[in-house]
């Protein structure tokens, strides 16, 4: 009998020495659960001190991660020191809102501009990556590219960083690019965030499956698509910030490298399609594979595009234009894959003038200048051959055959050897 006691003692014991490790085991879940989800709880006292260190880290990680989201600047923050960031949210909401009645005239032709580019680029029907995609091509476009010109026209301001003086000027920092493109995504009804360390800002903006990186200022000084809709993975190279205190951005389905990719059967069949998709202009290129490719294959990768540099960095093409390349591994939409970016700027590319060379209005000014300098016009990129600036005769003279160039109506413009003007004889 007594023995029967002792052991239900022992189980009685037993039981209670686990159910008291259940409930330790209970604080400690429930005191890293409350954590992370950042409620407040009454920390239950625990004999073990390790235990409640433990816990008390687990607040302080949370705390120093909300204090971090609760501190970070969009709106008033200085870029560089120099450039603010600031708010437009009254000037989308007015356009929204159909009234302006509340916004400086300032802010009343910002909304202006702004409407009008909408009204050009945006169609009836298009889902929000087209409109996102549609103003991103118009900012590379129109906005501090393709507007070289040797004089500063009026009311021409590149520092520009409001979505005001952008408009107005057609050149920002990269400040003015992010602000007036998070304008345009506001005034579309997307969110939009801006994105910043102490040099540089750009864009977060998100579409139905999650939040991509956009800097265009970026791709408006180098290659269109070469920093559109990034996920963080994509935009750490070559971008920083405090991701702590932003959405992740990890969304692959609109990024420009999965929504253009050109299926190839391996790599050996890049070269040809990379050849035949060249315009002589800044380009950048996509390719899946069939098959993912294997760690062989990705070192090969490497060779191919290290070969493909030379080739078209080099001037080796058939119509010698070069190229500056670049290559980039982009995520796929399928796990564990990855799509081939090639970047490829034109050497010879430059900033448009307005006016195109092949013009009749850029033969007339060439003819003139040339006649009045008493210059050859190829040498200020006429084209003598042409039959604008027709060659009357090859004469000898210096070292070598000298062109005898002259006007429509027979005068002598210059003679040039290639090396200078000599004297006719």
């Amino acid at each position: 009998m007594s023995t029967e006691i002792n052991e239900a003692n022992e189980a009685k014991q037993s039981k209670k020495g686990g159910k008291a490790a259940k409930i330790i085991a209970g604080v400690v879940f429930g005191g890293c659960l409350a954590a992370s989800l950042g409620l407040n709880i009454y920390q239950a006292v625990v004999p073990n001190q390790k235990t409640a260190d433990f816990i008390d880290y687990m607040y302080e990680r949370i705390a120093e991660s909300e204090k971090k989201e609760n501190e970070y600047i969009e709106d008033g923050y200085k870029v560089g020191g120099e450039y603010e960031i600031r708010s437009t949210t009254h000037i989308s909401d007015a356009y929204k809102s159909g009234d302006d009645s509340q916004l400086s005239e300032e802010d009343k032709e910002t909304l202006k501009m702004a409407k009008e580019v909408l009204d050009e680029v945006v169609e009836d029907g298009m889902s929000d990556y087209e409109k996102e995609e549609a103003v991103y091509k118009w900012m590379v476009k129109n906005i501090g590219h393709g507007r070289g010109g040797v004089i500063s026209r009026p009311g021409m301001d590149r520092s520009a960083f409001t979505p005001h003086d952008v408009l107005i000027s057609k050149g920002a920092v990269c400040v003015g690019y992010a602000t007036t493109f998070r304008l345009f995504m506001n005034m579309l009804g997307m969110d939009c965030r801006i994105v910043h360390n102490e040099y540089h800002s750009w864009d977060l903006v998100k579409l139905e499956d999650g939040w991509y990186h956009v800097d265009i200022y970026s791709d408006a000084h180098g290659v269109l698509y070469g920093n559109f809709n990034m996920t963080d993975q994509t935009a750490r190279n070559g971008h920083n910030w405090d991701e702590s205190a932003l959405p992740e951005a990890k969304s692959v389905k609109y990024s420009p490298a999965v929504q253009n990719a050109v299926e190839v059967d391996g790599l050996m069949d890049i070269p040809a399609a990379m050849l035949e998709a060249l315009d002589g202009k800044s380009t950048t290129l996509f390719y899946k594979f069939k098959q993912p490719l294997s760690d062989e294959d990705m070192g090969k990768a490497d060779f191919l595009v290290n070969i493909l540099d030379t080739v078209l960095s080099g001037g080796m093409l058939e119509d010698g234009g070069s190229y500056y390349f670049g290559a980039a591994w982009y995520p796929s939409d399928r796990e564990d894959d990855y799509i081939l970016g090639l970047l490829l700027e034109s050497h010879d590319s430059e900033e448009e003038t307005g006016i195109d060379m092949d013009s009749p209005e850029a033969k007339e000014i060439i003819k003139q200048v040339a006649e009045v300098f008493g210059l050859d016009p190829a040498m200020l990129g006429g084209d003598p051959e042409g039959g604008d600036y027709p060659i009357d005769d090859i004469v000898s003279g210096a070292d070598g055959p000298v062109e005898v160039v002259t006007n429509p109506d027979g005068t002598v413009v210059n003679t040039w050897d290639g090396g200078g003007s000599v004297e006719l004889r």
